[in-house]
């Protein structure tokens, strides 16, 4: 777990004590009293990435969205106020309800791309899109504009209706509905954003129209609703709408703005949070996120008492909670998309944990916290995750993204397709890769900050100052920083990482004394070309699940490393989940090349294994966590995972036929047919189709003798309500009790002959009402083993 103790929010919200390593530091270094106080980022455009891994991803991410068409994102838009669309209708979640919500991260990822390189097709594209979008709210004469979709009397029309029957007071909250349309002020948000990041980085002075005329649509709804009325809309997901709020006021002064996000508080997840209290068990983990960073955005623009108490505080409280409660190794939160009960996290390892989204998020949040006190720890948080997680999630060859990245052993990421998947986490990957530079240099009054040792050039223009980062980071310990510019002498702060112990320094190849405050080498007056190298040894550690002290991660320096299990496309290729078998937790790996990789030979079952940096096992099956047995426990533990073994290779044996729901092929192969809504899980590892209003049905090949249907379940689904049908005919109506899991719900149900006939049968899932219950797979079973 990675967390920072909550402190006491004083005036401005500065001063931090040292963190216990620094204590570790080497001999010629000395310790320093604490002082740490406010920092702010140097500007994205300021910063150049050097050859690395880093601008490998941003140079990938360009071509896919140089690949990426305005115009089919603009489609609705102009065709929902009367204009003629210049581009086909983009699939995926762009052809649903909530479509619209990638064109305002598109043009947050073209500005910030823009920012981080300088290359100005990304600027014209974004500029673009504001002259479009300003086109479009002409055309609807009151600063509208959007591409949601929602169904009215049969037919699917443009969302801009149901902001009609708000006014009106027809409110219909859900947590991913408003009205009966899928998440609209979320979408509203992001296309505010969009326009928000050009204005900033892109210079784009129309794109500050666009926000206020967007803004001032949805205001004056809010302005005509009674608070308990606003609060009824903030039940539905509505993203960091209060944050674009308060960055509208922060540009133009006007204090409507600041009202209006003041007013976009949602109270019922907020106020706990500022009283201290934890109430995120069983809350989609996203949809509160960006809320807390609103919340920081409006008291830097308005740090008044109250908004210290109930902003400040509940986002610090906010961030303490989830990174020491509630998040995996690699710094990623949530299964399912959710928060569970606090520190309860081994029972919560399957392959939709870490939402891309919420890290894309905390980061954010994280970076409007160390700005405030800048204390160290926050970037230990900031440089785990974005190493771990957010560079897991692009493919570094296809620039496709992860929705998901499983931590259960055996799984692979999935990647998104470039026209058909748009997934929010499709957005906030365009956006996490357009800008790896914007957290790297950092300042606090004259001296600059290096928190990220990230490849990097840093021009201070306004100072005269040119700084040089060479390193191979993370996969290397020896950070080379070169003061290439100066006019006058150079205060510098170093960070020195939570996991590295005695740091080493020297300045033009001589060791140098130096001190450490507030968990920074500090060096002072440095003068042109001189060259720093500071070495960060890293060494093997582990962490345990905060439930469960058996199950175990391990690390070497910032990276979560992970054991292959065979590549994604291809069936896993052991036994069982991988186990260490060892009389503790620490010891077991020692490493075997620069990789840098480490062997558990003869510590784990079922087969040696080979440890290597997770971040990069693109297309590879993984684990990451293993349960820990002694040499005394696993003989006994062994014949149980053998048995579990044997008993799945004997449903295999009787297996009649099979089919994976959701895969294109095997549900062609079972005449596989359904309503509309009953849509295919693409985001995760084992395809599936949820059980939804309506039905789906396909055939299975059946044999003479008793069959059974085994039915492979999602395990967090339960207390649920559908009927399965066999050839018309009711077989069970099913409720599937128990308590939710990560592991699969398998249940078996015998076929009774009457429902029998012929050598196939008609398997039918029918439900009155959404479910929210995956199906994975359903097999017929025979008495004996078939013969293949």
């Amino acid at each position: 777990m990675i967390g920072l103790k909550r402190r006491t929010l004083l005036a401005g919200i500065a001063g931090a004590t040292t963190l216990a390593s620094a204590s570790r530091a080497a001999e010629g270094i000395e310790l320093m009293p604490p002082g740490a106080g406010p920092a702010q980022p140097f500007p994205l455009h300021q910063v150049r990435l050097n050859p690395s891994i880093f601008l490998q991803s941003v140079e990938t991410n360009k071509r896919t969205l140089l690949a990426l068409d305005p115009d089919r994102f603009l489609h609705n838009f102009r065709r929902f106020a009367g204009l003629e669309p210049k581009g086909e209708l983009y699939g995926g979640w762009e052809a649903m309800g909530i479509a619209g919500h990638s064109l305002g991260h598109y043009q947050s990822a073209l500005s910030l791309i823009y920012a981080q390189t300088g290359d100005e097709r990304f600027r014209d594209r974004s500029l673009y899109i504001s002259r479009e979008l300003a086109a479009v709210q002409q055309a609807h004469g009151d600063g509208y504009a959007g591409a949601a979709t929602v169904d009215r009397d049969g037919k699917t029309i443009s969302a801009k209706v149901i902001y009609d029957e708000i006014r009106q007071g027809d409110i219909r909250a859900s947590g991913f509905g408003l009205n009966d349309c899928w998440v609209p002020l979320y979408t509203y948000h992001k296309l505010l954003a969009g326009a928000l990041d050009s204005h900033f980085h892109c210079q784009d002075a129309m794109a500050l129209d666009v926000a206020k005329g967007l803004a001032g649509f949805l205001g004056d709804l809010v302005d005509g609703l009674s608070d308990d009325q606003v609060q009824d809309i903030l039940q539905s997901e509505h993203g960091g709408i209060n944050e674009s709020y308060a960055e509208l006021y922060a540009r133009t002064g006007d204090q409507r703005w600041l009202r209006i996000a003041d007013r976009l508080r949602h109270r019922a997840v907020l106020d706990p949070l500022a009283a201290q209290h934890d109430e995120l068990n069983g809350k989609h983990a996203n949809t509160q996120i960006p809320k807390l960073i609103g919340l920081a955005r409006i008291y830097e623009v308005a740090p008044t008492p109250q908004h210290r108490h109930d902003c400040a505080g509940a986002a610090m409280f906010f961030w303490d909670t989830v990174t020491q409660n509630h998040s995996y190794v690699i710094g990623g939160n949530s299964d399912h998309e959710h928060f569970g009960e606090p520190r309860k996290l081994s029972g919560r390892l399957g392959q939709e944990t870490c939402e891309a989204c919420n890290s894309y998020n905390m980061l954010k949040l994280t970076r409007h916290l160390y700005g405030w006190t800048g204390d160290a720890r926050y970037f230990d948080f900031y440089e785990r995750t974005h190493l771990n997680h957010i560079m897991s999630q692009q493919h570094p060859e296809t620039g496709m993204f992860s929705y998901f990245t499983p931590l259960a052993s055996g799984f692979g990421r999935v990647r998104s397709t470039l026209g058909d998947s748009f997934w929010c986490c499709v957005g906030s990957g365009m956006e996490s890769n357009s800008k790896h530079g914007d957290s790297i240099w950092w300042r606090r009054g004259e001296r600059v900050l290096v928190n990220l040792f990230y490849p990097s050039t840093l021009d201070w223009t306004e100072k005269g100052v040119r700084l040089e980062m060479e390193t191979g980071f993370p996969m290397q310990e020896t950070i080379r920083l070169r003061v290439a510019k100066a006019r006058e002498g150079v205060d510098l702060g170093m960070r020195i990482p939570g996991w590295a112990s005695a740091p080493k320094i020297k300045v033009n190849g001589d060791a140098r004394r130096a001190k450490i405050v507030d968990r920074y080498l500090m060096l002072d007056g440095l003068a042109a070309e001189d060259v720093i190298e500071l070495t960060l040894p890293m060494a093997l550690h582990h962490e345990v699940m905060p439930d469960n002290d058996r199950i175990q991660a391990y690390l070497y320096g910032p990276l979560v490393l992970a054991a292959e299990m065979g590549t994604a496309d291809e069936p896993r290729n052991m036994a069982f989940d991988p186990v260490i078998v060892a009389a503790n937790a620490g010891g077991a790996l020692r490493q075997i090349d620069d990789g840098p990789a480490f062997a558990l030979s003869g510590f784990s079952r079922p087969q040696d294994l080979v440890l290597k940096p997770f971040f990069n096992r693109h297309d590879m099956r993984t684990a990451v966590y293993f349960r820990r047995f002694t040499p005394e426990e696993w003989p006994m533990a062994e014949a149980q995972y053998l048995a579990e073994a044997r008993e799945q290779a004997e449903a295999r044996a009787r297996t009649i036929d099979i089919i994976r729901l959701g895969e294109m092929q095997p549900e062609r192969d079972h005449a596989f047919s359904g309503t509309p809504n009953t849509m295919p899980y693409a985001n995760i590892a084992e395809r599936g189709r949820n059980v939804a209003k309506g039905f789906f049905e396909f055939k299975l090949a059946t044999k003479p003798g008793p069959v059974e249907l085994r039915v492979v379940y999602s395990g967090n689904a339960r207390n649920r309500d559908f009927a399965i049908l066999v050839n018309g005919q009711r077989l069970t109506r099913e409720r599937l009790s128990g308590e939710p899991t990560v592991q699969h719900n398998v249940i078996s149900y015998p076929i009774p002959a009457g429902l029998l006939a012929g050598d196939t049968m008609t398997v039918r899932f029918e439900a009155d009402s959404d479910q929210w219950v995956t199906v994975y797979e359903c097999r017929t079973l025979g008495t004996e083993q078939v013969e293949t």
